[in-house]
């Protein structure tokens, strides 16, 4: 009896210090997971948001989130929604909403299983009910802790909220709480600022776009992204057809529809601007903190010269357009088909926007004026030029590609050549060998150009030839490094005459880098303090939370990075500026011409579709593109014709006074040289001028290439030892390589008369060998040939009703020398044939097919072939059209 009780007391004691320990675990657990949540009841205190200001640089105010306690009351009941805003949403956030209570048990299974397999968080398994509890009932700084303790405490307030309230309820809550971007709290507001609609009257296909946002509101913000915005909204329509929301052929016919987006008319300066301040903030605050709001921004941006941009890009597009009544006349000048401009202006010492133009109008719904044409991918056209040569000129990066680097002196052929390449037809397959020729803006031949012309008047064949010299990832490197981030892929030879997509905003910061060498960090935020004037953060050069910890930040630059050498940054500015040197393109006195030394360039697309004009100051960088937001083509635009003039009215504008010129570095040289060939003055080069080299690269050769030479009078070729004295005269010529030989005959210069051969060739030697000379041989090689007409993959049509032998075409080619016998071949027979002679030219009746021409000489045994040109000839079709237009400068 005594152990009895003894076990009893024991057993007692045991339960009682057992039950102690249980209870002080779960005092601790709940001390440590639940104690310091707020009452369930708070909700509705908690869902008030302050308003927000956005400032420019000298606190003029250019947008205010109202705060909706004292502003237009926005909330909606869900019975006032259309049912497919609410499937919508469901369908994409949470489509089991009704069938669980606050937790999805398939939805965490369901996402432990991808997350196992993935080996990280790929997937979560928030329901609608939890994205409340973790939004409006957690603290700020746990939101998004990753830590067990933060989800336990997520899934405890989404059971005490769907205790509390209905289902209606809470969706209700979930749908005016929500942020969709541009500013808009809840779907009432973003119906009207997307659609400029009452939520009650969306369609299925504008439900579902705005359905698409709440994940990622800066990303996929339809005002900036519509690409990205309607890929987002077919999504939303497929998990609304996988959740019974939508038939298939429903689903299609709402894919189909076309969204038109409307700004509402509220208050706002620099309307382009400020919804880039908001994707901007978003990034650096995150998407909560902003939703919170008592924010007051201060930009970057200057709101008078803001006002004097958009005044100038609407007096100029209207000009282009024939709108302005007595400054053009209506019967002969045209209408240009160019509606859009966009704009930017930076600070070229500090990178700050001062002023940003993504339209001529915001709220032009005809000309899609919401979108930001500064923020939207478009072919730069020659704009990209500058960044090839740069890396050309370059000595360290020339160095580092084992090469020579280029000077502005260099002499590069602006004659007709074909590069085969390797590209990507339309369906992504890989093709070799793709010939590819490239022809000028105005379609003419300039025969040997000089770096500096080759710049300034923006040649095209020169710039494909550098870039094929140097190679593409030379560019690919500097654009990348200078913060053009689109060049990634794989280009080709035409991206230095802006085969690739670029931003205005990127390619007009990326200029920067040709004030000294240095990148430029372009930034719109100067501070962002709360509405208590306790300064938060500044700029996204600071962490957002050290910055909130920490109090008052300020924005700093960040350290610039030496992208290309100083030498090099200047003299692309150099050329840039030269209006002497862009004289032949753009005529004397041209728009790019300002009272103050400044560097432009222009860029024009094919068809017409894209015109830039980028051009700097030692205080101002500009950018400005025209263009239309559909890309449909312009009529006859070209970059210094539709930007050029908005460029030279906004440098202007932007400019108080004069700014200070460039200054050369010490390590630049000015030197004479003689300027056709580049090389310092020889005995008889007469036209000379100043050129300016890195000190080390300046030429060292005299030049060779005007030559005199002793002419027999009577049959105008070289004096020989038998040639009568006084039949022989002195004549100076300009000696350039037979590839020269059409040109300078097209352009009236004598052709040097070439040294006899006279060599026997042993009838009963073997038979010759074939040697086939590539392009860069031909422009070296003694024994180089040159078929200089027809140009390869040309495409002949032949015409009906004409007789065929007048329907014909030249071949003809040339030899460095006379040459014994020189036969130009069609097809592997011979269409003529001409002795001791370097020259041969024929007519060649066109013939439908396909057919390869090329000269030939016998030479030593060896047979030596030029390059073979490849041509097709058709019977005529009215349906076929006409080739597209070559991109241009």
């Amino acid at each position: 009896m005594q152990i009895t009780n003894f076990s009893r007391r024991t057993f007692l004691l045991i339960s009682a210090a057992f039950a102690v320990q249980i209870a002080a675990l779960l005092a601790a657990g709940y001390w440590w997971l639940l104690a310091d949540l707020p009452p369930i009841d708070t909700i509705e205190e908690r869902i008030v948001r302050p308003r927000t200001e956005i400032l420019d640089r000298n606190g003029r105010l250019l947008y205010e989130v109202i705060d909706q306690r004292t502003g237009k009351q926005i909330n909606i009941g869900v019975d006032a929604l259309p049912h497919s805003c609410i499937n919508a949403t469901l369908a994409t956030e949470d489509s089991r909403f009704f069938f669980h209570p606050g937790v999805d048990p398939i939805a965490v299974v369901r996402a432990i299983l991808q997350n196992l397999q993935s080996r990280e968080v790929v997937s979560g398994s928030s329901t609608l009910t939890m994205q409340l509890a973790r939004n409006l009932l957690l603290e700020p700084n746990e939101r998004y802790d990753q830590s067990l303790r933060r989800k336990l405490r997520e899934v405890w307030v989404a059971l005490r909220l769907e205790h509390d309230y209905t289902k209606e309820e809470l969706l209700t809550l979930y749908l005016n709480q929500t942020y969709y971007g541009n500013f808009a709290f809840g779907i009432e507001a973003a119906s009207q600022i997307f659609f400029a609609k009452p939520a009650s009257q969306l369609s299925t296909a504008e439900c579902a776009l705005l359905a698409g946002l709440i994940q990622y509101p800066t990303g996929y913000n339809p005002l900036q992204y519509p690409d990205t915005a309607k890929a987002r909204q077919l999504t939303v329509l497929r998990l609304m057809r996988e959740a019974g929301y939508l038939t298939a052929a429903e689903s299609a016919s709402v894919a189909a529809q076309k969204l038109r987006y409307r700004t509402r008319l509220f208050q706002i300066e620099a309307p382009h601007f400020v919804v880039y301040i908001e994707e901007l903030l978003a990034k650096e605050l995150g998407t909560e903190r902003l939703r919170r709001g008592g924010l007051r921004i201060t930009t970057t941006l200057d709101l008078d010269l803001q006002k004097q941009a958009e005044a100038i890009i609407r007096h100029r597009l209207a000009l282009l357009n024939c709108r302005k009544p007595g400054l053009c006349d209506q019967r002969t000048d045209p209408n240009r088909r160019v509606e859009n401009a966009a704009a930017i202006v930076l600070d070229s010492q500090s990178g700050e926007i001062l002023a940003m133009v993504g339209s001529p109008d915001y709220f032009d719904e005809r000309i899609q004026g919401n979108v930001n044409a500064a923020l939207s991918l478009r072919q730069p056209g020659s704009a990209i030029k500058p960044f090839t040569y740069a890396a050309a000129l370059d000595p360290n990066l020339s160095s580092a590609r084992h090469q020579t680097p280029l000077t502005a002196a260099t002499i590069i052929p602006d004659l007709p050549t074909t590069f085969y390449v390797t590209d990507r037809d339309s369906n992504g397959k890989i093709r070799h060998n793709v010939p590819y020729t490239p022809v000028n803006y105005d379609r003419r031949h300039h025969g040997p150009v000089s770096i500096r012309t080759a710049l300034a008047n923006s040649y095209n064949i020169p710039a494909v030839k550098v870039l094929d010299q140097i190679g593409v990832e030379a560019l690919q490197q500097i654009a990348t490094a200078a913060g053009i981030s689109t060049l990634g892929g794989d280009l080709g030879l035409a991206a230095t005459l802006g085969g690739s997509e670029v931003t205005l905003l990127e390619l007009t910061s990326a200029f920067g880098v040709f004030q000294n060498g240095t990148g430029l960090d372009s930034h719109a935020i100067l501070k962002i303090e709360q509405l208590s004037n306790q300064e938060i953060s500044a700029s996204t050069q600071i962490d957002s939370k050290k910055a909130d910890e920490e109090g008052t930040q300020h924005y700093r630059p960040v350290d610039r990075l030496q992208i290309i050498a100083p030498e090099t940054a200047y003299l692309i500015t150099d050329i840039l500026s030269d209006k002497i040197a862009r004289i032949p393109a753009f005529g004397e006195r041209s728009v790019l011409d300002l009272p103050f030394s400044a560097a432009v360039k222009t860029g024009t697309t094919t068809e017409w579709r894209d015109n830039w004009t980028i051009g700097y100051s030692t205080q101002r960088i500009v950018g400005v593109w025209v263009g239309n937001a559909d890309n449909s083509p312009m009529l006859d635009v070209s970059g210094v014709d539709g930007a050029g003039p908005i460029w030279h009215d906004l440098m202007l504008a932007a400019h108080v006074s004069d700014p200070p010129s460039f200054q050369r570095p010490i390590n630049i040289e000015e030197i004479t040289i003689c300027t056709p060939s580049g090389l310092l003055p020889g005995q008889h080069c007469s036209r000379l001028r100043q050129e300016r080299f890195i000190r080390g690269t300046a030429p060292t050769r005299k030049d060779d290439q005007f030559q005199q030479i002793a002419i027999d009078r009577a049959t105008g070729l070289r004096a020989t030892d038998r040639t009568p004295p006084s039949r022989i005269g002195q004549r100076t010529y300009w000696v350039l390589p037979p590839i020269y030989h059409d040109w300078m005959i097209a352009q009236g210069l004598a052709i040097a008369p070439p040294p006899t051969i006279d060599r026997q060739i042993d009838p009963l030697a073997a038979p010759p060998r074939v040697a086939v000379n590539s392009q860069r041989q031909q422009e070296s090689s003694s024994n180089a040939l040159l078929l200089t007409e027809p140009t390869s993959n040309m495409v002949y049509q032949v015409a009906p009703g004409v007789p065929r032998e007048r329907q014909r075409i030249k071949v003809s080619g040339v030899a460095p020398v006379n040459r014994r016998e020189l036969r130009l071949m069609v097809d592997g027979q011979p269409l003529a044939t001409a002795y001791d002679s370097a020259r041969l030219a024929a007519w060649w009746e066109l013939t439908p097919g396909t057919h390869n021409f090329w000269l030939e000489t016998i030479e030593d045994g060896i047979i030596f072939r030029s390059q073979k040109a490849h041509i097709t000839v058709e019977e005529f079709a009215l349906d076929r059209g006409l080739v597209g237009r070559e991109i241009d400068h």
